[in-house]
């Protein structure tokens, strides 16, 4: 009877591993799990968010990015390890589009120990007073894809649908159609099918609040304590020259700005460009930088985001104005500054 029961719970033990070790391979393998804890072991680290391989390749070249040859590939992302300067670093590629850039931003800060993100890349420019190549860093960023669309009829003196409720505002304000009506004589001018969308602002949930009681946002602050470090490397010489005989008209500079916005969209129009910058004085505009504000604000992590001007969305600059030309040493010139900024805070770190 004794043997019996100890038999018994021999087998029901050995269900419990296998089930348990079944559970750990549908979520993190027990393998990745001993990677991610040798690995935080020797953390915090900066984690470094980066977009695409052509941003990310520049850093990896860098004579100051030290790559200690430990890498752990995870979800279909792989994450880097090295050091810059005296600071430990995670690399991380998110691919293209908000969601992206979300998804790899919330494993890296679930899985690891951070101490705060930065991230770079190039963006398209909003900014008349700006060129291409020059970087810029924000001290706001914003998602303004997320829009209520108006139905045709109703106007700005109408409430939206659930306005009552919370869920959607008319206060940050909308696009109006009919004011971009051109070589129609059909109709009159102030009239468009499309009407007017409204700017909405993303439910955040953070980690410090209530469950399940959303908030509101839609310009989120970078970390103070980093937008002041970033100030400290605005006279850092850039590359100004794709070769020899190819170069710009205006030399690069290193410029904090008011403010950046996202969007799910590749931004390629002049009007609206100008649209974005009037109303809402933004200068890079790109599809990543928002969504890891977003993620930082809501796990209370610092952040800073470092945007390299390809372009000028929509052309009309008097540089060649096509992304591919300037996209290397866009590239190039974000991760000088990037570099450097990490440099910076390793040298307060040692001051403190």
């Amino acid at each position: 009877m004794i043997m019996t029961w100890r038999h018994g719970f021999v087998m029901l033990l050995a269900l419990v591993l296998v089930l348990d070790e079944r559970q750990a391979d549908g979520a993190v393998s027990a393998e990745v799990q001993k990677l991610i804890h040798q690995a935080n072991l020797n953390g915090p680290y900066v984690g470094l968010v980066i977009p695409n391989l052509f941003e990310l390749s520049p850093l990896l070249r860098h004579p100051n990015f030290t790559s200690t040859n430990f890498t752990i590939p995870f979800s279909g992302r792989r994450f880097r390890f090295g050091i810059i300067g005296e600071k430990r670093v995670i690399l991380v590629m998110t691919g293209l589009s908000l969601i992206n850039a979300g998804i790899t931003t919330q494993l890296l800060l679930t899985l690891f120990k951070i101490e705060g993100v930065v991230h770079y890349g190039i963006a398209g420019n909003a900014n008349p007073s700006l060129n291409i190549g020059d970087v810029t860093i924000p001290q706001y960023w914003s998602q303004t894809s997320l829009w209520y669309w108006q139905r045709y009829g109703d106007g700005p003196l109408d409430e939206l649908a659930l306005e009552s409720n919370g869920d959607y505002t008319r206060e940050i304000g909308l696009l109006k159609f009919a004011n971009f009506t051109t070589n129609v004589t059909a109709c009159p001018s102030d009239d468009n099918l499309l009407n007017n969308v409204w700017y909405q602002p993303e439910e955040v949930f953070p980690i410090d609040g209530a469950p399940e009681q959303r908030q509101h946002a839609f310009w989120v602050p970078v970390d103070s304590k980093y937008f002041r470090t970033a100030k400290t490397v605005e006279d850092l010489k850039l590359e100004g020259c794709l070769n020899s005989t190819a170069c710009l008209d205006e030399k690069p500079k290193v410029v904090t700005v008011q403010r950046g916005t996202s969007g799910s969209i590749f931004l390629d129009n002049a009007a609206y460009r100008s649209f974005i910058y009037s109303k809402f004085n933004v200068s890079p505009v790109d599809m990543e930088s928002a969504s890891l504000a977003l993620i930082c604000l809501q796990q209370r992590v610092p952040f800073i985001i470092i945007r390299a001007l390809s372009n000028l969305a929509g052309g009309g600059s008097a540089e060649s104005n096509e992304v591919h030309i300037f996209t290397s040493l866009a590239a190039n010139n974000a991760v000088t500054v990037v570099i450097e900024f990490i440099k910076q805070l390793s040298a307060k770190m040692r001051l403190i």
